[in-house]
């Protein structure tokens, strides 16, 4: 609760404005039974009016049609105020809860994006996004429609007691004898309810993970004709949280029944007391009338506190979660004293890197090069022989275990991140295109772009004719992932971004093994123009990528070692390379 109030912070006026409104409707609950006094005493029988309201009119005593006509004008006065009341507390609520939640989870989003790629990696997707989309609105429920309601029924249970108890102490003594039971019950269930409610999130995040899993992979599901399959892993999954969530209604429904049993023990016994007093003299009609009418305010918002037990477990529970993913620490971050990196040079070097995803089994080890600035190497190596993990490494996606990554002669982790990650251009085996259009695709690496400088890295890219022949142009919607285009056109789009982008940095992860022969010349044609005068890594398994560049190594063992025909033969024949500049071996 604490934490939830500190994240609330800047909506500490207006919750306090949502108080005082709740706080409004205690002097106007306490008056609701008041007309009901005043028509049986005083319009009905001959009991003079309440003081204050019989210093209004004078003093002295009132005919029938004077008190009931007081009666209806009460009445209708304090339905006035009551619906004005509601009406502003509820627009005030609205307000305040939904931009609660909007900052809540640009909060967890912003940390979802910071946090590493190992740990979306261990987790999945769908465990952080649950968090963000459904987790994340337990602060609106907790902060905005739990604590105001929970200090004004306070306030009110305060105010009524206070009136019965002038009125007649014994009923007020009977009313209140429920309330050690209604605790024991509350304490009882709430640890019931909360660890069902955690049992049942955890549930339903897995049934989003099968869904998101499917949908993603529908081409593959389609293709081994596995829907039925899919269908039975989703309804077995979605089958338990079914069971989890009928068994926290029977919490509730037992909860409530007690509850109510209790409640009305309580009605009863006092209803019982107030008419032996009625009868005894000690209390008069209208007095029975208006402590009974209390007596179910009274237990009213114990019985709205108890009815949304559940709720309030399952917003804490929510809560947890979500905060949950807020303690998570990026394993990737900048040192406190790193420095601005405007444009690197280029050069590269690994110095006895190693690195191991698990902890245990060493990917790289003793891994050791340098890339002098402006020169073009290729990277070859079996499936998994931890390529990639050099290209996370120098990009700081994941930081070595051991060893170092320099760029410019100092180690990477001393520049701040922003600044190392404008120094890449990153062109990818399957390119990643977001759900837009083409020119903002383009434009991803550098937003404010101006139109020309779109147009110019498309035709640098060997894009512009495709994109100029589709009807919108460079405003065509690509789709989710860019699925409206082929393959070849995807990558010209990313190799388009890469030439936008204009770091002095390229890092080619198999940028052409995706496409047929003849769209690789025409991504190879721009891919030399977009490497000229770049430090390059290429990643490939095809000879006609590699063969300008200015030396090949192999990862084998974990380390980096100069490929040469009798070292590659059984990784790639890329025999015939020719000697790389200074300092690389043939």
């Amino acid at each position: 609760m604490k934490r939830l109030l500190l994240q609330a912070r800047p909506y500490w006026p207006r919750l306090a404005c949502i108080v005082a409104m709740h706080l409004v409707a205690v002097p106007l609950t306490l008056l609701l039974p008041v007309p009901l006094k005043i028509a049986i005493d005083s319009a009905i029988g001959e009991h003079p009016l309440p003081g204050p309201l019989s210093a209004l009119v004078g003093g002295g005593p009132v005919n029938a049609a004077t008190a009931l006509g007081i009666a209806v004008a009460l009445v209708i006065g304090l339905a006035l105020a009551t619906e004005a009341q509601k009406f502003l507390t509820w627009l005030l609520q609205s307000y305040t809860g939904e931009r609660l939640v909007l900052d809540f989870r640009a909060t967890l989003f912003g940390h979802v994006q910071r946090l590493s790629l190992a740990y979306h990696d261990t987790r999945g997707t769908t465990h952080s996004i649950y968090r963000v989309q459904y987790d994340a609105p337990a602060i609106q429920w907790i902060a905005v429609y739990g604590i105001a309601p929970f200090l004004t029924a306070a306030m009110t249970l305060a105010g009524m007691i206070v009136v019965t108890e002038r009125l007649d102490r014994d009923l007020a003594l009977v009313a209140l004898a429920v309330t050690p039971v209604l605790a024991v019950l509350i304490r009882v269930f709430s640890r019931r309810l909360h660890s069902s409610w955690h049992r049942a999130k955890e549930l339903g995040s897995s049934v989003a993970s099968v869904v998101q899993e499917v949908l993603t992979g529908l081409r593959v599901v389609k293709a081994f004709a596995q829907e039925y399959r899919e269908q039975r892993r989703f309804v077995d999954h979605a089958a338990e949280e079914v069971r989890a969530n009928v068994e926290l209604v029977r919490l509730q429904a037992g909860f409530n029944m007690l509850v109510g049993l209790t409640l009305a023990a309580g009605t009863a016994a006092a209803l019982y007391l107030g008419v032996l007093h009625v009868q005894q003299g000690q209390l008069t009609l209208g007095e029975l009338m208006i402590v009974m009418a209390y007596l179910a305010q009274l237990y009213a918002p114990i019985e709205t506190l108890s009815k949304n037990l559940s709720q309030m477990q399952q917003s804490i529970v929510g809560a947890e979660r979500a905060l949950s993913l807020l303690d998570e620490i990026p394993e990737v971050r900048d040192d406190p004293a790193a420095r601005p990196l405007a444009r690197a040079r280029g050069d590269i070097e690994f110095r006895d890197a190693a690195f191991s995803y698990d902890g245990r089994h060493m990917v790289l080890e003793g891994f050791s090069v340098r890339v002098p600035a402006g020169t073009r190497v290729g990277i070859v190596g079996r499936t998994g022989a931890g390529k990639t993990t050099m290209v996370n490494l120098v990009t700081r996606f994941y930081d070595p275990v051991a060893g170092a990554v320099l760029l410019d002669g100092e180690d990477v982790r001393r520049w701040r991140l922003e600044d190392l990650r404008r120094q890449f251009a990153i062109v990818l085996q399957e390119p990643v295109l977001f759900s837009t259009s083409i020119a903002e695709n383009i434009a991803y690496g550098r937003p404010e772009a101006a139109e020309a400088e779109i147009t110019a890295a498309a035709q640098a890219a060997n894009a512009h004719g495709f994109i100029c022949a589709l009807p919108e142009g460079y405003r065509t919607q690509v789709g989710e992932r860019g699925m409206r285009l082929s393959g070849g056109e995807r990558q010209r789009i990313a190799l388009a971004r890469a030439f936008l982008r204009d770091a002095p940095i390229l890092i080619l992860d198999e940028p052409t093994s995706s496409v047929d022969v003849r769209t690789e010349q025409g991504i190879l044609e721009a891919l030399e123009r977009l490497m000229h005068g770049r430090t390059t890594l290429i990643i490939a398994h095809r000879l006609s990528t590699l063969e300008h560049c200015d030396a090949v190594y192999a990862v084998e063992d974990g380390r980096l070692v100069p490929a040469s025909a009798a070292a590659s033969e059984p990784l790639l024949a890329n025999q015939g390379l020719r000697a790389g500049k200074s300092g690389f071996p043939a």
